[in-house]
């Protein structure tokens, strides 16, 4: 570690937290890799356990390592599980019989499930009402709330709403939809076949509800992608947040330029 004669006159623990990170970037410590205890961290830099404890936890904020009660702290996986695409919603995948998530799922050997939050008649919110043509006064929104899972992993917090007028009468007012290719094929049902969607992405550190339901460490950020879907006549008819652990997910997107 930089000693404070060679010109470094940050704090021991911001010295030591970046010769940590220096040896994970390098790969010197791998993926999975466990790190010294406080203990021998202190004794090996010649500081205080407290001082060694203090730059462990600026590594977790910057979401590189993550401490397992019992086990010790890990460098953290650098592994994307789940991948929003262009593709996602393509009709060749019909006679896969799974639904989005599900596919996404099973393409990396992972078992998709969801858990429903709710499913209610809602006043939208002023962006939503405004991006699916809706009244930002009445009733006029179905939304549905589901938290994804990957093997034991939740990877998605994930809001959907629709025109009220759209899903009154079917089964997306139940928790399982029961069709094959989930909302989206009673959508298409209803006359709504997605033609051209349209993503507003961003990334943020979670709130506390999406901090509890996603099982965040501290550090680790979100991916929040507010996605529309547009039918064959150029409407708008269904808006869905992502709001994707970015430890285990990753966009990718294959378009023309036009």
């Amino acid at each position: 570690m930089t000693s404070p004669e060679g010109g470094d006159r940050r704090p021991a623990s911001e010295r030591l937290a970046d010769e940590l990170r220096r040896s994970i970037e390098s790969g010197e410590l791998p993926a999975g890799a466990k790190l010294s205890s406080e203990r021998e961290l202190a004794e090996l830099h010649g500081i205080a356990r407290n001082t060694a404890r203090q730059a462990i936890r600026l590594l977790a904020e910057s979401g590189l390592v993550i401490a397992e009660h019992g086990r010790g702290v890990f460098v953290r996986p650098a592994i994307s599980v789940i991948r929003l695409g262009n593709d996602r919603y393509s009709p060749r995948y019909r006679d896969t019989g799974l639904s989005p998530f599900l596919l996404e799922c099973a393409k990396q050997g992972k078992a998709g499930r969801f858990e429903v939050l709710s499913v209610e008649r809602v006043t939208p919110p002023a962006d939503v009402a405004a991006r699916l043509k809706l009244s930002p006064d009445t009733l006029s929104a179905l939304r549905r709330e589901n938290v994804f899972w990957a093997d034991a992993d939740p990877v998605q917090r994930v809001t959907t709403w629709l025109p009220w007028a759209l899903a009154d009468g079917t089964a997306l007012l139940r928790d399982e939809v029961g069709h094959p290719f989930g909302i989206h094929g009673i959508l298409e049902e209803r006359g709504h076949t997605m033609t051209r969607i349209h993503d507003e992405i961003s990334a943020r550190m979670p709130t506390p509800d999406e901090r509890e339901h996603l099982q965040l460490s501290p550090g680790v950020p979100v991916l929040d992608v507010l996605h529309t879907s547009i039918d064959t006549e150029g409407e708008p008819y269904e808006l869905t947040r992502f709001v994707m652990r970015a430890d285990l997910s990753g966009l990718r997107y294959d378009a023309p330029v036009e």
